[in-house]
């Protein structure tokens, strides 16, 4: 019984989750300047500067590639694990058998 995860469901639902919090956080800083957190953006945002449409789009779509970075290394990592997991439970499980 193989559970493996979906890369593209966990690669959109990460991206859309951080573009979310993004846009959160800007509306944020927008509502509270005196609570900003916009320096960490820059410094986690390349090309990312305080605040113009261009700006917010580029973090927009660095959001979204960063979902997409957290996707493909997690995803067939948790995989190979949960798979090498069931081989060791069925090998646990047909020894226990004999």
């Amino acid at each position: 019984m193989s559970a493996r995860v979906s890369l593209a469901a966990v690669g959109h639902a990460t991206s859309l989750f951080l573009v979310i919090t993004f846009t959160l956080c800007v509306t944020w800083d927008l509502l509270f300047p005196g609570m900003a957190m916009y320096q960490s953006w820059r410094a986690l945002l390349p090309g990312f500067e305080w605040l113009s449409w261009r700006s917010f789009l580029l973090g927009l779509a660095e959001a979204y590639a960063y979902g997409w970075y957290f996707a493909l290394v997690w995803v067939p990592i948790h995989n190979r694990v949960r798979a090498a997991e069931e081989r060791r439970h069925a090998t646990e499980s047909a020894s226990d058998h004999d």
